[in-house]
């Protein structure tokens, strides 16, 4: 699927590559369709799983936000979550579940945020994910810059 996007200019998608969202995402219920795209410009690789990455809509190619792995900046993270939230993914196991979550970078890059209150779960079975309100007491804009740039200096914050 070729798509023209804001960001990544135009790009052409396999089919196989392609994550719906059932019940779509927070705020854009009509938005069903993305793909993750990494930020390979010397800043990560799929290797490297701190890496920016981008969910891009397929449905509205002007859209895309970057998210990361929340467990890469927090490793105890683990949401809960009601699982009749999940039951249209399909049955998840800690080796077809993938977690994300949004990361705002505003202009003073010191305030930049993770929002660990509504993640993105992913079934890579199933290619299917919805975005949840976790139960657990977190902040819809978690500070992230000083832990990232302790761990990038080798200091831990």
């Amino acid at each position: 699927m070729k798509v023209n996007t804001r960001l990544f200019g135009e790009i052409d998608i396999a089919d196989d590559k392609i994550i719906e969202f059932p019940g779509g995402i927070i705020g854009f219920p009509d938005m069903q369709k993305f793909t993750l795209i990494y930020d390979l410009d010397g800043k990560g690789s799929k290797e490297d799983q701190t890496a920016l990455m981008y969910l891009q809509s397929m449905d509205e190619p002007q859209f895309a936000m970057p998210v990361v792995m929340p467990v890469d900046i927090f490793p105890d993270y683990n949401p809960v979550i009601d699982d009749d939230l999940l039951t249209d993914i399909g049955k998840l196991t800690p080796l077809n579940t993938y977690c994300l979550v949004t990361i705002s970078v505003p202009s003073d890059i010191k305030k930049m945020t993770v929002n660990l209150k509504a993640p993105f779960i992913i079934n890579t079975d199933t290619l299917k994910g919805a975005q949840v309100m976790v139960e657990d007491d977190v902040a819809v804009k978690t500070p992230v810059y000083d832990i990232l740039a302790a761990r990038k200096s080798g200091k831990e914050a």
